[in-house]
């Protein structure tokens, strides 16, 4: 849980009625640590604190002449009514002590064992000398920018230039694939990956086949330029697979994305929050991506039994909105599962948020298979990762999964294994 700012407290000692009396109290500090804030329109800044250091005894420590006017310094308990009586003095604050934010390790990232991976401690997959580090492609409303992401580039094909991100949803899945682990804000699970931001929606979250496709388009043409072996593709419509890449049922989505893997790009794509099958729905149901159900966890951790958090489910099972495969069909062997319920990342606007859906969970899988790339373990085609993220997934304890997985099936819905980012 993030830390909040924390305040040094002087404690009063309280005596019982009791007839014990104190045999004496501890002395007091004989100068006190204070901000003097001089009123706006003071000039001589540095002068006014040369005076009060001369007169009151203060122990300067900074001047500020910017963002206030005024000084930090060390004075005496006994002077500070008299500094505080300056007719050119507004106010004096108390120089609190403060803590930094801790860094926040995502409960689905740690349900992955996102910290167990070989980048996970690496600060700086994101540096110069990692220039040509394998990089993924955000294709959604755009990414950041957000000090906590490491945004490479990117393009936009929506209205205007800007790719960064204009609803809050493509930051927060680019927080979940890569946040930089730096010690504050979240960490993501291939911490300070380059992420490219493709812009293909709007601020509503809303966009066209055409806008997609021109998203897929820039992809394609700069994979191998920029070294981007992933996509993820949070977001879905209305379709079938025929099984023939769209030349059949004339399905430009299908083609392309058929067109960007061949080119060596592995696409991961949200289920869908339908609750229904994702065989109406695309690109979920191509069977060229890695489709990814949604998994409700609250505690990052194996076993069940944990409260709900930011919405109502059940530990450890899968999430009642997220789309499935059916058993034995041709969806089933593109299908893996990854939490995407109460995901805390990061935000447009440099904060943070807390949403939930299969948007959520693609990032996770996303994110393991540019690290499966990046460590060597994944070589081939994008269905050579795709299969092996499922088979390492499949490989896992039964212990490990969720209701709803292939060892603990829910009747007539098949969600996947569970993805697994330390086995990189």
């Amino acid at each position: 849980m993030l830390k909040r700012l924390a305040f040094t407290l002087s404690v009063a000692a309280v005596l019982a009625a009791s007839g014990i009396r104190a045999t004496g109290q501890a002395p007091q500090a004989s100068t006190r640590d204070v901000i003097v804030v001089f009123y706006d329109d003071e000039r001589d800044v540095d002068g006014l604190a040369a005076q009060h250091g001369h007169a009151y005894g203060a122990e300067i420590s900074a001047r500020y002449h910017s963002a206030l006017k005024g000084y930090a310094a060390k004075i005496p308990n006994a002077r500070i009514d008299d500094v505080r009586r300056d007719p050119k003095v507004a106010f004096v604050s108390d120089d609190r002590e403060v803590e930094a934010f801790a860094q926040t390790l995502p409960t689905g990232v740690d349900r992955i064992d996102g910290e167990l991976s070989s980048h996970y401690g690496s600060k700086d997959w994101s540096a110069a000398a990692n220039a040509a580090a394998t990089a993924v492609a955000v294709i959604d409303t755009g990414s950041g920018p957000h000090a906590d992401l490491n945004i490479a580039g990117g393009v936009n094909c929506q209205t205007g230039k800007s790719f960064s991100d204009g609803n809050g949803h493509g930051t927060h899945v680019a927080g979940t694939i890569g946040a930089i682990n730096n010690g504050s804000g979240v960490v993501g699970v291939a911490p300070g990956i380059p992420i490219y931001s493709v812009r293909v929606l709007d601020n509503r979250g809303s966009g066209r086949f055409s806008d997609i496709i021109c998203g897929i388009e820039w992809v394609t043409a700069n994979a191998s330029r920029l070294n981007i072996k992933v996509a993820n593709m949070s977001l879905g419509g209305a379709g079938t697979d025929d099984g023939n890449c769209g030349n059949t049922n004339g399905d430009a989505l299908h083609k392309a994305i058929c067109s960007s893997a061949a080119a060596g790009v592995t696409y991961v794509v949200a289920a869908g929050n339908d609750g229904a099958n994702m065989a109406g729905s695309v690109p979920a149901s191509y069977n060229e991506v890695l489709s990814v159900t949604a998994v409700a966890d609250f505690n990052g951790q194996a076993g069940g039994g944990a409260a709900a958090t930011c919405r109502a489910g059940v530990d450890d099972t899968a999430a009642d909105f997220s789309n499935f495969a059916t058993p034995g069909s041709p969806d089933e062997g593109h299908t893996i599962a990854a939490p995407g319920v109460c995901i805390y990342s990061t935000w447009k606007g440099g904060g943070y948020n807390t949403i939930s859906g299969t948007s959520m969970a693609s990032p996770h899988a996303a994110g393991v298979a540019a690290l499966c790339i990046a460590s060597g373990q994944c070589t081939g085609t994008p269905a050579d990762v795709i299969a092996r993220l499922r088979s390492d997934a499949a490989a896992q304890d039964p212990s490990y999964g969720f209701t709803g997985d292939p060892n603990h099936p829910i009747g007539g819905r098949a969600y996947g294994y569970l993805l697994r980012a330390g086995a990189y």
